[in-house]
Order: structure tokens, then sequence, then C-alpha cells
């Protein structure tokens, strides 16, 4: 396989594990949900793990895969003040934990920047 078509996969993956995770696990996820979002917590678990399922087969399929990158960009920076929530709300547990917590947050960059790199490449050609 390709080198230009193992990252969009990888991402895809990535993705795709995330998104299973939503439903394998929700109530994980459920905390880091503000409760300035209207609705329940567990609505909006299952909707982002979906979304992420969808941004995975969309980033899988070589058709779809520009859009898909570019919108997996912008989940990214939208699923920000989740990880920023996650970070505050977890500042008192044991170290590893708040440590996982805040290390979250600037992994979102390199995110943002390969799934923008996906798209910039299209079909998956360097």
């Amino acid at each position: 396989m390709p080198r230009s078509e193992r990252s969009p996969l990888l991402l895809a993956g990535l993705l795709a594990a995330a998104g299973v995770a939503h439903f394998a696990a929700p109530r994980q996820f459920d905390a880091t949900i503000p409760k300035a979002l209207p609705g329940s917590r567990r609505a909006w678990t299952y909707g982002s793990g979906a979304v992420e399922l969808a941004l995975a087969a969309g980033i899988a399929a070589r058709r779809t895969r520009p859009v898909a990158a570019k919108a997996a960009a912008a989940f990214f920076v939208g699923v920000f003040p989740a990880n920023v929530k996650m970070a505050v709300d977890w500042r008192n547990r044991p170290a590893r934990q708040r440590n996982a917590a805040f290390a979250r947050l600037p992994l979102q960059v390199p995110l943002v920047l390969w799934a923008r790199g996906v798209a910039r490449t299209g079909e998956g050609r360097a």
C-alpha cells in the first residue's frame, strides 16, 4: 500500500475506534459534555460517536475523502471544548489521569493538521 494511502486510512481507523468507544463506553464521554449544551449528555455522546463513524467512512472512501477530511478537521476543533472541560474536571484526580486529560489538549493540533493534510492530498495522492 502506498504511503499516501496509509495516512488517510490510519486517520479513518482512529476516528472509527473513537466512534465505537462512544457507544461501547458512553459514560466516560458523557462526563465531558458541557452542561450548557441542550438535551441529554448521552444524546451528545452518541451523536458525536455517530459523527466520528461517518467521518471515518467518508475518509476511507477515496471519492469522499477530501470533504470528509475537512469535516474531520472542523470536528476536531469543535470537540476541543469537551477536552478542556475534561482537563478542568480532572485537575484533582490522580497524576496519571490528570496528565492524560491535559495531554489531550495539545494533541488536537496535530489531529487538525493531519485531517487538513489528508484533505489537501485529495484521493490519497501525495
